[in-house]
């Protein structure tokens, strides 16, 4: 990592590139992080030759000479990228090198040589840190073992080229070595090696009692073929039963005794406690680990695979067998962590299998206990279970073509995961099925990769997929789309915002309804003859569902092989239900007056005109306006909708059915009350005006410059093509309005602006938003600074009184300065400043000397009673421009409320 500030550092290391030649290769490219990535198997080799090159420089060339040969081995062409010029130079290195080191050489041969420096390294370096008790000496040892490992593999082959034996001494103390380095593997954060039992952290009561936890396998059957290795734990029988990767399950054991261990200490914070892992900690781990789990089960209707045994001294080694189990899976998964209900259904098969195998069942086709359907080999679960399920991740990504192919032709990882949606996902089995319609191709896909890629297909071919009468051999059983299929259409400007084009026409009716009939006043509307016609919305409100619906039904066409029948019976009920209204709605408004104007007067000629009956118009509306109350209510009361999308209930699952097809995600996800009454004022304060506005500035104006052009009687149409038995002139009519109706179906964005400004202004001045802006006034404020941290950002504790603020200091949020005497606030300040200020160095963002400007000393001085503040604040010109950032994470401080713990 460079540093933009710092002249006095050397420069960066440069990989080797091809335009570089061998004349301009310094000695620092035999670090072992610049070696070609197709030599990296030499980059221990050279990374000791750098170490040990100060104490036998002999010893390094050698080291360097038989990384020069594996090199050799292993491009022996020199092919690689950067390999020749590396070898080249390297070789050149050694030239330089042999004499002036073998000058230098102690014993007579490099053999002895090696021999050597092999026991003073042993003697010197990992005899004397074998009793290492801290993390630091254990590192240090481990690094030895590597080290010792590289020496005694150069000294083997430099034995082998002088003909020399190792001496019986320097065996033993590889075998050692050996047997050392397989113990002390790499770790994270818990060395759980033996030789590791007294560090630091290992001696942690919550570390101590999960691990005690891990490691009670009492009655679980092994494999009869399994060797037994030293503190064997549930995560080691996992994997001998169901073939997990080693590393995954290094990895997941001391991930799962991390999160026993953090819960575990919560629950009993006084460090003088016993080391047993405590039963509220499994049931907080298992809800959080088990909570997407149990909801993919509720919602297919099935059983969990989570049986506890009746024996309460089993319960805990069963839950963390559970819990274990399903990390292993999630560790091992790859990118199948992006189909989150896969691995559920992977899960609930294989803690199925856990089950049977404790619990002793025998399986009905063999005779035998129950095994894993998988199991039994080594990394059998990457190879059965997840590699398949990657293949047919990787033939749909093929099969986008890099995003060209129509949204239809392919699945993506949220497709694919929709397939375990729905109970027709158990069709696949356990073990999966290889020719279940989850891994089948399309016919053409298929036909294409059996006639090898090739763009001509042979004709004996064609057979497969035609038979004798030229039908087709079988239906394509690729299970494309799910739930949705993108269709490229204009028509998606009016679906996707079908409420809002459908209140904005309603709205226009009314207006134009309003103000073309009486007095043109609002309050008009309230009159029986103009609230008789403003009743007529409710049939432009049919119309425009009706249209709604059809478009549903035309772009939902293309998925209609993957829908479910309740999906198809939806979207038809839809179409006849819109039809339906559209009838009835005009005939019983038809209904309502004496003397029906224009249409209406039709519509009662063909059902006859002898009646009247309104009250049958109303009952028709309440009808058709049902479902939007109860929309209505619902969104009054999310709680209520929470609750009715979430439940399994037939008769509710039919009533949510209606308004909108049940899906696995976005069920009961919804905003507070509040969070809804505060953007329901919003629009509705924005509607209102731009509705005002609109009838007053834009409608109203345009009604009596149209009544006196309508009453302009025309003989003689110059255009009577377009208009044949226009008495009007409609198109001066059409030429007025045109313009007026463009404007007021967009002039909603330009509301939308001026409220958003307003309502945004008013937050921000609020909420104190770019207050600080110049170093004078940052310098003014910077005192206040650790008490707005500590307020809003730093959780309190539960030992310091909690603090109720006043209604005026909520408004306010001003803080005050923290005193001298209070250091531990002044601490708590510094450390969460100074990590802000370190991970800016980190990625680079300022320099060294920015650094040490901006850090603030963890301490105040106790002799002069002050705190000491970052020296930046003395300077008296402009900040820098990574110090600008800053200003911004100094306000962030007045965005965040206090956190308790």
């Amino acid at each position: 990592m460079s540093s933009r500030g710092a002249s006095d550092q050397p420069p960066p290391q440069r990989r080797i590139m091809r335009t570089q030649t061998a004349g301009n290769l310094g000695e620092s490219i035999f670090d072992s992080e610049v070696v070609p990535s197709s030599l990296v198997e030499i980059a221990p080799i050279l990374r000791v030759a750098n170490e040990v090159e100060k104490a036998n420089p002999r010893v390094a060339y050698l080291c360097r000479f038989y990384a020069f040969e594996k090199a050799h081995r292993l491009d022996p062409n020199s092919s690689g990228r950067g390999v020749r010029q590396f070898k080249t130079a390297l070789l050149q290195r050694l030239e330089r090198e042999n004499d002036p080191t073998l000058m230098g050489r102690v014993k007579k041969s490099d053999a002895r040589e090696m021999q050597s420096f092999y026991q003073h390294y042993y003697k010197k370096y990992i005899q004397a840190l074998q009793n290492a008790a801290d993390k630091a000496d254990r590192a240090q040892l481990t690094k030895a073992y590597q080290t010792a490992n590289v020496l005694f593999e150069v000294l083997k082959a430099v034995n082998q080229t002088q003909d020399v034996e190792v001496d019986r001494e320097i065996l033993e103390a590889h075998d050692k070595v050996a047997e050392k380095t397989q113990i002390l593997v790499p770790y994270n954060i818990l060395p759980l090696d033996p030789d590791s039992a007294n560090q630091a952290i290992m001696r942690y009561p919550e570390i101590q009692a999960a691990l005690l936890a891990l490691r009670n396998t009492r009655g679980l059957p092994w494999p009869r073929d399994h060797k037994k290795k030293q503190e064997e734990d549930i995560l080691d029988w996992l994997q001998a039963m169901f073939g997990f990767q080693k590393d995954n399950v290094a990895n997941q054991r001391e991930h799962l005794i991390l999160l026993l261990a953090n819960v575990h200490i919560r629950q009993f914070p006084k460090p003088d406690q016993q080391p047993k892992l405590d039963e509220r900690a499994l049931i907080e781990v298992m809800k959080k680990l088990f909570k997407t789990y149990k909801k993919w089960c509720k919602y297919l209707d099935r059983k969990s695979s989570l049986w506890l045994p009746t024996i309460q001294q089993e319960v805990q080694q069963r839950k963390l067998l559970y819990m274990g189990l399903y990390l292993l899976i999630w560790g091992e998964a790859a990118n199948l962590r992006f189909m989150p209900e896969c691995l559920c259904y992977i899960y609930h098969h294989m803690a199925f299998e856990l089950y049977g195998m404790l619990a002793g069942n025998v399986s009905p086709m063999t005779g035998e206990n129950v095994k894993p359907a998988y199991g039994g080999e080594d990394e059998a679960f990457l190879k059965k279970v997840v590699t398949p399920i990657y293949e047919v991740i990787a033939k749909e990504a093929a099969r986008s073509r890099k995003g060209i192919s129509k949204h239809s032709q392919w699945r993506n990882y949220d497709d694919l995961n929709e397939y375990f949606w729905s109970v027709d996902c158990f069709r696949l089995g356990w073990p999966m099925r290889a020719d279940a319609d989850f891994f089948c191709l399309p016919i053409e896909q298929r036909h294409f990769e059996k006639n090898g890629g090739g763009a001509n297909h042979a004709k004996e071919n064609e057979n497969d997929m035609v038979d004798k009468d030229n039908k087709p051999a079988g239906r394509d059983r690729w299970v494309g789309k799910v739930n949705f299929v993108e269709i490229r259409s204009y028509w998606h400007i009016f679906r996707s915002f079908d409420r809002m084009w459908s209140f904005f026409i309603l709205c226009l009716q009314v207006m134009i309804i309003v103000a073309w009939n009486g007095s043109g006043q609002p309050s008009s509307i309230f009159s029986y003859d103009v609230f008789k016609k403003v009743l007529s919305v409710f049939i432009t409100a049919a119309i425009l569902k009706l249209g709604q619906a059809v478009l549903d039904f035309i772009l939902s066409w293309k998925a209609k092989q993957s829908m479910s029948f309740h999906v198809k019976l939806r979207y038809i009920l839809k179409v006849v239900s819109a039809a339906a209204w559209v009838i009835i709605l005009p005939v019983t408004y038809a209904y309502t007056w004496e003397n029906p104007p224009g249409f209406a007067q039709t519509i009662k000629s063909w059902f006859g005109n002898n009646s009247k009956s309104p009250s049958l118009f109303v009952l028709a509306i309440v009808i058709y306006l049902s479902p939007n109350m109860l929309a209505a209510i619902l969104f009054l009361f999310p709680f209520i909708r929470r609750f009715l999308e979430r439940s399994n209930y037939r008769v509710v699952m039919v009533m949510m059915w209606w308004s909108q097809p049940r899906l696995y995600v976005g069920r009961g996800m919804h905003e507070s009350t509040f969070s809804l009454f505060k953007y329901t004022m919003f629009w509705v304060l924005l509607i209102m005006t731009k509705l005002a506005f609109s009838y007053y500035i834009e409608i109203k104006p345009l009604v009596n410059p149209t009544k006196a052009i309508m009453s302009v009687h025309i003989t003689n149409y110059q255009w009577h093509e377009f208009f044949p038995r226009a008495r009007n002139n409609i198109g001066v009519v059409i030429a007025l309005w045109a313009p007026i109706i463009l404007v007021y179906f967009m002039d909603v964005q330009i509301w939308y602006a001026i409220f958003s400004t307003l309502f945004g202004g008013i937050y921000g001045a609020f909420r104190r938003l770019g207050e600080i802006r110049t170093l004078g006034m940052l310098r003014s404020r910077f005192q206040t600074l650790p008490g707005a941290f500590n307020a809003c950002l730093i959780p309190e504790e539960k030992n310091e009184p909690t603090k109720k603020k006043k209604l005026k200091a909520t408004l306010s949020r001003n803080f005050a300065e923290i005193p001298s005497n209070k250091e531990k606030e002044a601490a708590r300040f510094a450390q969460l400043w100074n990590t802000i200020i370190s991970s800016f160095r980190e990625e680079d963002l300022i320099s060294n000397r920015e650094m040490d400007l901006l850090l603030v000393p963890y301490w105040a001085d106790r002799e002069l009673g002050l705190i000491q503040w970052p020296p930046f604040l003395l300077a008296s010109k402009r900040l820098p421009p990574p110090m600008i950032s800053l200003l911004h994470l100094i306000s962030l401080a007045d965005h965040h409320r206090p956190v308790a713990i």
